[in-house]
């Protein structure tokens, strides 16, 4: 096995790159397919969204540099013609233990353009599951990103960088909730329709405020917006007469002068027989009268109130993300760890194989010198060679282990040639031999 990842980002990248990297849904199978041949490159995933396109593969070790120039080529040759000259340095490429590091990053969004967000642990899944759908997910896909899920996870449960707020319209939502202690029930009344404030009503509407009036200058545009949510439109000259029944009152409109007044909001007010009502003004500039929080149980907040708060909570998740890194490296810790113990295996499996089947042969050499022995005698015979062998063999498991884990391939290559392990294709070969030779044909397949 041995993972090789290339791909670009917000980070590397404008959208104009990104777009022409970018995998339609329905044209995965068929590109994953053309990436994955089964030799070269043995399995393939890949995850496009509008922030980034990434293309990860487990190619064949034994040509490593060939598989990763085709997995490079696939991905540079879908934004640039035949090459990737005129993608420049936006590409980027990570192997291995990078490969691996990279991948629990961006699922724990810890690579995100907003730290924390929520969405590409679910574009991650996404991506994994086409690849098993187009059947170019395997053992090691299987394997890694399920840990990397086990990763993104525990960073959710362990820590808090996804629990603030960190856009204007989730943090004017963050507020109502704690000054009016639920929304569920809620009514919000939006003037005006601006990106910033359907976006507010969004998350209100998600967090459970039930009904949704909604007052513009174009009345179409009331009426879309409404529709949306399942709401009712108001005229806009009459939405002053709608503020008694709102509970939450988003403004984001262009004029250029109060449009909510001190004597507007108390009148209301007294209407809702003082009941807490909460402004959101998200207009620059302000469309509510600042006199308005001067009234009792009128709470009122605007674009420089809410962009402290989403500083503060930018400063927490930046925070809370180191707490997240460490766990992620963590993980990857323990995931190459169980790499190299999948790759140790066969090699530490074979190199006992080997020594006791040559320590059996030495008995069976010399077996006549010992006369005749009772069967309990024949046992011990065995049970002590089966001993000197583990023995002597414990010690130079150890050593062959610590080559593994600091990375010494010199060492570890010398290991398989004075055994006689020159590599992996050969190893369950030769076991099979040693094993026929010295305990018979039935041994081997046992």
């Amino acid at each position: 096995m041995a993972l090789f990842l290339t791909g670009v980002s917000h980070k590397t990248a404008g959208v104009e790159v990104r777009e022409r990297l970018s995998f339609a849904r329905e044209s995965l199978p068929e590109s994953l397919r053309a990436l994955v041949d089964g030799e070269l490159v043995r399995e393939g995933m890949i995850l496009s969204t509008c922030n980034r396109v990434e293309v990860l593969a487990d190619v064949d070790p034994a040509r490593f540099e060939e598989g990763k120039a085709k997995v490079f080529d696939f991905l540079a040759a879908r934004g640039a013609g035949s090459s990737g000259q005129d993608l420049g340095g936006h590409i980027y490429e990570h192997a291995e233990g990078e490969a691996v590091r990279h991948l629990f990053r961006v699922a724990a969004s810890l690579d995100s353009m907003v730290l924390g967000e929520p969405q590409i642990l679910g574009q991650v899944r996404q991506a994994y599951a086409d690849a098993c759908d187009a059947g170019t997910a395997g053992r090691t896909l299987h394997r890694l990103t399920h840990k990397a899920f086990h990763a993104a996870k525990r960073v959710r449960s362990e820590t808090n960088v996804a629990a603030c707020a960190v856009s204007v319209s989730y943090a004017a939502v963050e507020l109502g909730r704690k000054i009016l202690g639920t929304l569920e029930g809620r009514t919000v009344l939006l003037v005006g329709a601006g990106e910033m404030a359907e976006l507010a009503a969004r998350h209100l509407v998600k967090c459970g405020a039930s009904r949704l009036l909604v007052a513009n200058r174009t009345h179409e545009t009331a009426r879309r917006l409404a529709a949306e949510f399942g709401g009712e439109a108001v005229p806009y000259e009459r939405f002053p007469a709608f503020l008694a029944e709102a509970d939450i009152c988003i403004c984001s409109t262009a004029a250029r002068s109060y449009i909510i007044t001190a004597r507007m909001a108390r009148a209301a007010l007294e209407l809702r027989r003082n009941r807490p009502s909460f402004f959101i003004d998200i207009s620059v500039p302000r469309n509510v009268d600042p006199k308005v929080s001067e009234v009792t149980n009128l709470f009122v907040f605007d674009v420089d109130d809410l962009e402290s708060v989403v500083a503060s909570n930018l400063r927490e998740r930046e925070r809370e993300a180191v707490r997240a890194a460490a766990i992620v490296e963590k993980e990857v810790a323990e995931f190459e760890k169980a790499l190299r113990d999948l790759r140790i295996g066969p090699i530490i499996a074979a190199l006992k194989v080997k020594m006791h089947a040559v320590a059996a042969e030495e008995l069976r050499r010399r077996r006549a010198r010992l006369g005749e022995l009772t069967p309990e005698q024949e046992r011990a015979v065995e049970q002590l060679l089966a001993s000197a062998v583990n023995k002597i063999s414990h010690p130079l498991i150890q050593r062959l282990r610590r080559s593994f884990e600091t990375g010494d391939g010199e060492n570890v290559r010398a290991w398989r040639t004075s055994f006689g392990l020159e590599d992996e294709s050969k190893m369950k070969a030769a076991v099979r031999r040693v094993l026929e030779d010295a305990f018979g044909p039935r041994a081997a397949t046992a």
